[in-house]
């Protein structure tokens, strides 16, 4: 009989046991699964906006939902040749809006919109404008080198202009290597009509050295710009710009 009751006892013992690991385990692991909704968002017109200098923007707009409700969208403006945090439909520039928005969670998600606001010169008084880029390098060239999207030249409150690539954007859209291999050049149009032009040294972003431009050629007829750049790398580019219909 004490034989029973022994037994009885550490039976119910290993059950309390067992119940209450079981318990431990359903409490510890009670708040492990959950599910956030992350900001899904819908931007009316298009993702890719062209304005010509002096058009008023207006902002299509965006909007953000978390699981289907509407939630809080923030906006900021980057120019990407000329700086600041503002789109100014008066100052050329490539800017990206990006709207962002954050869930209950803290999880954030974004979306952009580029706007490319133009000055369209007639290439004979300006050469202002938006222009695909071919480019051909120490005499070769491919097709990922031509009619490249976009190089950007603008005039400058001091009357010279600046280029948003002096090699034609051959390495950061060319080879896909970004905006740190661009090579901002300046140019002052002395006669554009005359093909006379004062030329600045420039770099190439990263890679640095030393560019020296000439021979810039302005086509009203064919709306090309052409010139030659000579990178003290031992690289030679002959650039074509095709001017963009905006």
């Amino acid at each position: 009989m004490k034989l029973l009751n022994k037994s009885l006892l550490i039976t119910a013992f290993l059950f309390c046991g067992m119940l209450f690991t079981s318990c431990e385990k359903e409490e510890s692991s009670a708040n492990v699964s959950k599910v956030t909704n992350y900001p899904t968002f819908d931007m009316q017109g298009a993702a890719t906006i062209f304005l010509e200098k002096g058009t008023p923007f207006n902002e299509p707009g965006v909007t953000a939902t978390e699981g289907g409700e509407e939630i809080e969208v923030r906006t900021s403006v980057r120019g990407k040749y000329r700086g600041g945090n503002t789109l100014d439909e008066n100052v050329s520039d490539y800017y990206t809006i990006t709207y962002s928005a954050t869930n209950k969670d803290g999880f954030e998600g974004s979306v952009t919109r580029d706007v490319y606001v133009v000055e369209t010169g007639d290439l004979v008084n300006s050469i202002a404008g938006l222009y695909t880029s071919t480019v051909v390098r120490n005499g070769s060239s491919s097709a990922q080198y031509t009619d490249m999207e976009y190089v950007m030249v603008w005039q400058n409150s001091d009357g010279s202009y600046g280029i948003s690539d002096g090699i034609g954007a051959y390495y950061s859209i060319g080879r896909a290597y970004g905006p740190a291999y661009r090579a901002p050049a300046k140019v002052e149009a002395n006669d554009i009509s005359a093909n006379d032009f004062t030329y600045f040294p420039f770099t190439v972003g990263t890679f640095g050295g030393v560019c020296t431009m000439s021979a810039m050629v302005a086509d009203p007829g064919a709306n090309t710009l052409d010139f030659t750049t000579v990178w003290d790398a031992g690289y030679t580019f002959e650039v074509t710009l095709n001017q963009v219909e905006i």
